[in-house]
């Protein structure tokens, strides 16, 4: 019973990461996981029930739980196929991840599960033998049970994902199924071929978790956080792409210190408002160090502050995207209480935090935005990169009238379809302020700063403001995503 519950939580938790890279880590994916999970646990509680009536055995106990470790243990290598054809084809019909990861997980982890569900009515079914002692037996079995879920939960989370990863961390339960099933049953010579089976599938290569279209990949990583991994174009541009790969995260040109994307926009847009160059800067979501790179080049007096939450992307920026700048601190942190503990000042504050597609609601409300206001420098500006699906601003108006509300000054840089920065502070005509401000900044820059100055126009309205108590993100960037879905462009 310990076993199973460990293997059925933790699989749940391996689960969502097996999905990630395909369909991402949103709270649609996890939701999917869950129902699905919960599903198959009731549908097998009803049939161990049934099952346990005709086969009233330890050995029909510890066969069902052979067969399920069979199945958990060939998951991930059912995944890698099934998942390339399923997104393949939900693409050509626009369905996206809901639908798909909802059939992903149908088709590969409901199974195992539904027969690891199967294995509680059983033990119990065996286990009573009084009437009487039904009520303590059962208590206790499904104690066991859920402190091996609990266990099985944080050793996916917190052990087996980073250390191995999700594909074996799948393999390692099956095999602890496996070898507490195998003396229960009568051929005990022929059932330990499953955990010497899956033995051999554990020492099996991994290989490259999702096709890169072309590109070679660099790297992957199974993070704490998430899915990453470093891909290179031929030309030798190198991306960083996290969970799904809808978006870039970060980006390295060799040669270069601009990358033609919105990163060169957070080295000019803060001159919309500042008085002279900063002397210090935080950047919240520095992931593999794009714009702190640039910074250490094209500021190299700034004090830079560069907040990222996974560890393992500093790694990846420090080996793969040229991430250096003596005057640079990195900190693992989460970003707001980072800047709660913070007695810095800052010049501006950029926040390029936002998970694709979902931002943390706690990095979008107003305690956040009077949060930064506190820790900027007279004259200051917080700087925001908003990402959104083509053609949907919802996002953008919360976020305008979020931060309208705290600062004097909001001004919006239409950067491109999927990109806006929103700049914040107290000064006004941030337009000719960056105008007069480009004669000052180096040269690669001044073509840039004139450029987002003729862009640069009020805020849009309209929107919500978000507190902490109230802040439906999810609900809102769902029903963008369902929009653009639904829209004749979209895809």
């Amino acid at each position: 019973m310990f076993a199973v519950g460990a293997a059925s939580l933790g699989s749940e938790i391996a689960a969502a990461r097996l999905m990630a890279p395909f369909f991402g880590a949103s709270t649609i994916v996890w939701a999917n996981t869950i129902g699905v999970v919960l599903v198959s646990l009731s549908i097998g509680y009803w049939l161990g029930g049934r099952f346990a009536d005709r086969h009233p055995h330890l050995q029909g106990l510890c066969a069902l739980v052979l067969i399920a470790s069979t199945a958990l243990a060939l998951v991930p290598f059912v995944a890698d196929p099934f998942l390339d054809v399923s997104v393949d084809a939900l693409d050509r019909v626009q369905a996206g991840a809901f639908i798909g990861s909802l059939i992903a997980v149908s088709v590969l982890v409901a199974p195992p599960v539904m027969l690891l569900g199967a294995v509680a009515p059983y033990a119990i079914r065996l286990a009573v033998t009084r009437v009487e002692d039904s009520g303590t037996i059962a208590g206790r079995l499904y104690a066991i049970s859920t402190v091996g879920s609990l266990t099985g939960t944080f050793l996916s989370a917190l052990v087996l994902i980073p250390l191995i990863g999700t594909r074996r961390t799948f393999v390692v339960f099956a095999l602890a199924c496996a070898i507490v099933a195998v003396p229960g049953v009568a051929k005990r010579r022929a059932a330990l071929l499953v955990p010497a089976l899956i033995v051999i599938l554990l020492a099996l290569p991994v290989g490259t978790i999702k096709a890169a279209d072309g590109a070679a990949v660099l790297a992957e990583a199974d993070t704490t956080y998430q899915y990453a991994r470093v891909v290179e174009e031929p030309d030798g541009e190198r991306l960083l792409e996290l969970n799904e790969g809808q978006a870039i995260h970060s980006l390295y040109r060799p040669g270069s210190y601009l990358t033609s994307g919105y990163w060169d926009e957070l080295l000019v847009a803060p001159f919309a408002l500042l008085p002279d160059r900063p002397r210090r800067i935080a950047i919240l979501g520095n992931a593999a160090g794009t714009t702190a790179r640039a910074y250490g080049h094209y500021f190299p007096n700034t004090q830079v502050d560069a907040v990222e939450i996974d560890p393992e992307l500093t790694e990846l920026g420090r080996r793969f995207f040229d991430m250096r700048n003596e005057r640079m601190q990195v900190h693992h942190q989460d970003a707001r209480p980072f800047l709660r503990r913070s007695n810095s000042r800052y010049d501006v504050i950029m926040i390029d935090a936002y998970r694709q597609p979902y931002v943390p609601f706690y990095l979008a409300t107003e305690e956040f935005f009077e949060l930064a206001q506190d820790r900027l420098a007279p004259g200051g500006a917080v700087v925001v990169n908003v990402g959104h699906p083509e053609g949907q601003d919802d996002l953008e108006k919360m976020l305008s009238a979020t931060i309208g509300s705290v600062f004097d000054s909001v001004a919006r840089d239409p950067v491109d379809d999927t990109n806006t920065i929103v700049i914040a502070g107290s000064a006004n005509a941030p337009a000719e302020r960056l105008r007069r401000a480009s004669r000052t900044l180096p040269g690669d820059l001044r073509g840039l700063a004139r450029a987002t100055a003729a862009r640069i126009e009020a805020p849009l309205e309209g929107g919500p403001v978000y507190t902490d108590d109230r802040a439906p993100v999810e609900w809102l960037i769902d029903r963008s995503i369902v929009d653009y879905a639904a829209s004749p462009d979209g895809d």
